[in-house]
């Protein structure tokens, strides 16, 4: 499945001597993580006007990675020992990457929206309060006045601790067995992809171009005094200054950030193509570059076919809501490339097999990030301590075995794309999918266990490991491996930071979100109906409705699902046979799950790679990658750091005139 057509530059072999992780750059991370909190907590929790751990990588992470680099000549110049080498950059912000993340809107935000939902929203028209009695209580508290503080505020502002503690740290319990075993699919495929497919992991092109050289006494790395670098930083810092004015002055003209293509197509059938936006989004066409032609033209070839079964069956008189279900085909995509990982990488997960039960000594994986023992032990045990938790919740053993499974496919192949293409847009799968596909391919039925609603209950307050973003983590495990590959840190040190991280993450998001919400009221902070406590009263809702009325299986989203594991197979054995196939089915995994957000993009990063390529070659191609890279850089420095901490600090209603959404 890798790209026929490797554009970034060769990247370095393995070192030979491996670095430590060392106590300073841990607890650098650890600080920054608290200090980060109050950034987060005001931009998004509490001002609401960029969400800066939504983008990837996290803002946080990206700007402590430049503040670091900027100090580090300074700190050397006063003493040797205060300077911090590239390694301890790097493991700073791998830690931050993950670390500030679970506070995004995707994980802590809407896990912590969700789980007391059918407490606070009970009514007798929803009949909220008979499902109360399946959330166990070492889940969610039951104390009412704890959960009516969070939504109202607390006259002192205080977090009730006692109510929380158990439930807190229960939760964190099933984040980090699934942590784990995800560590563990990452290390599984780690070998295949770097070593044997050579995949080339681009986002790692901005913290290692940017951590170049930091140890000399240069005041700047090479990198920062590139020219070309600096030209597609221009374009980025104009794009948001002119969109940012305009949204105070609507009479200054600027490009904006999209054009709707569709709204010229008023008349049926035309109508079917809307919506059709054109975005245009510097990280992501700065990103974009570094993606291969195919793919780039896979994605968008790939919505322009869905928006042609949409035309045909308007035009044929077709009338289903929904259609043509991209989310449903995506959900059937992305299982079918999960399985085609495993089926690619059988040779080598054999080996790993092999020699973790001791039949292969020959094979080496000392410079592994865990032994293969611990993997497949250590991923068996987490995996059973996520189903068992699941289970004891009141989760039936076989939904708790289907949703984990379908969860894990998904992280997977998302990690894949995040290694091989390398968009930068942590919803890249098909948020709600696997959450969903449980539901439409069953009848409401299905759902009782034990002639009672709590398994269906434990399920729907479970929705946030879909519709969120948890999973997609993966991918900053399977980068943070690569850098190790890349500078020499020790692959086993870099797990032990990255378990940290999710532990120090989880409590400080934890932590900041009840701060507020004790402090102002969730419901003061747009927590009502926006992320979590909405999707989740939605899925409630839905819920209570099956006790009233069977609903039975969906079969065209069922079929849409079938269609899209056909359609995957089908061009996945395409690559294997013909060398030349134009068509990525990674590029169908991203049309489907979210292409009305990346087609535009990648449409240009291709029209602008093929004319360079044609023009100036290879030579051509390489010569202006630091110029797309900055348009990235620029771009979340700009909006991700430079207005949004002008917003932290000013006035809110000032500005939430110009929103900066980077998912």
């Amino acid at each position: 499945m890798a790209s026929q057509e490797q554009l970034l530059p060769t990247q370095s072999a393995a070192p030979t001597v491996w670095q430590s992780v060392s106590l300073r750059s841990v607890l650098i991370a650890v600080v920054l993580t608290v200090l980060a909190s109050f950034w987060i907590d005001q931009s998004e929790v509490v001002k609401f006007f960029c969400q800066i751990t939504e983008s990837v990588p996290a803002i946080p992470a990206v700007a402590a990675i430049i503040l670091l680099v900027l100090l580090n000549p300074f700190l050397r110049r006063i003493s040797q020992r205060l300077g911090l080498s590239r390694v301890e950059m790097l493991v700073v912000y791998a830690f931050l990457t993950v670390a500030t993340s679970m506070a995004g809107c995707g994980i802590v935000r809407f896990f912590i929206n969700t789980i007391p939902v059918l407490f606070y929203f009970d009514t007798p028209e929803n009949n909220f309060a008979e499902y109360q009695r399946f959330l166990p209580e070492w889940l969610m508290t039951h104390d009412r006045e704890a959960i009516r503080q969070l939504y109202e505020g607390s006259e002192t502002g205080g977090i009730p601790w006692r109510f929380w503690t158990t439930p807190i740290l229960s939760w964190l319990g099933l984040f980090l067995a699934l942590w784990l075993v995800m560590l563990c699919l990452t290390v599984l495929f780690r070998r295949q992809w770097a070593e044997k497919e050579k995949l080339v992991y681009p986002l790692l092109y901005l913290p290692l171009e940017v951590t170049e050289g930091v140890e000399s006494r240069a005041l700047v790395s090479e990198f920062f005094r590139n020219r070309i670098m600096w030209i597609g930083f221009a374009v980025a810092v104009l794009y948001n200054v002119s969109n940012i004015i305009n949204a105070y002055n609507p009479s200054f003209m600027t490009i904006g950030k999209y054009y709707d293509i569709g709204r010229l197509f008023t008349e049926r059938p035309l109508s079917a193509l809307q919506p059709m936006m054109l975005h245009y989004r510097p990280e992501m066409i700065g990103f974009g570059y570094l993606v291969s032609t195919e793919v780039a033209l896979s994605v968008w070839v790939f919505y322009l076919f869905l928006k042609l079964q949409s035309l045909v069956a308007t035009t044929a008189g077709v009338e289903l809501a929904g259609f043509p279900f991209a989310q449903e085909q995506s959900t059937g995509v992305y299982v079918a490339l999960a399985l085609a990982l495993v089926w690619v990488g059988r040779a080598h997960l054999g080996d790993v097999a092999r020699k973790a039960f001791g039949l292969a000594p020959q094979v080496s994986d000392s410079d592994e990030p865990m032994t293969y023992r611990t993997v497949v032990l250590g991923g068996v045990a987490s995996l059973a301590a996520v189903l068992a938790w699941m289970i004891a919740a009141g989760m039936a053993p076989w939904l708790a075995i289907v949703y984990t499974t379908l969860i894990l496919m998904v992280a997977l192949v998302y990690t894949r794309i995040r290694a091989e293409v390398g968009v930068p847009l942590i919803w890249m799968f098909p948020y709600f999918g696997h959450y969903k596909a449980i539901k439409y391919f069953t009848n409401s039925r299905a759902l009782i266990y034990n002639n009672e609603w709590r398994s269906a209950t434990i399920f729907t307050t479970l929705v946030f490991l879909s519709r969120g973003y948890f999973p997609s983590l993966m991918g900053y495990q399977a980068e943070s491996y690569r850098l190790c590959q890349e500078v020499g840190i020790r692959p086993r040190h870099m797990t032990w930071a990255l378990i940290l991280a999710l532990i120090v993450g989880f409590l400080v998001a934890v932590w900041l979100h009840l701060r507020s919400y004790y402090a102002f009221g969730a419901g003061g902070l747009r927590a009502l109906e926006g992320w979590g406590a909405g999707i989740a009263k939605a899925e409630y809702e839905m819920l209570t409705g099956y006790a009233k009325a069977s609903t039975p299986a969906d079969v065209p989203r069922a079929v849409a699902a079938v269609a899209g594991l056909l359609q995957a197979t089908i061009l996945t054995v395409a690559r294997m046979l013909f060398l030349k196939f134009p068509l990525h089915p990674l590029g169908l995994a991203m049309a489907t799950s979210y292409g009305e957000l990346v087609w535009g993009t990648f449409f240009i990063v291709w029209l602008v790679k093929t004319i360079v390529i044609k023009l100036g070659g290879m030579r051509g191609y390489r010569q202006l990658i630091p110029g797309f890279i900055g348009l990235a850089l620029g771009h979340f420095f700009t909006a991700g750091v430079v207005y949004d901490l002008f917003g932290t600090f000013g006035q809110a209603e000032w500005y939430q005139r110009y929103g900066v959404w980077f998912g």
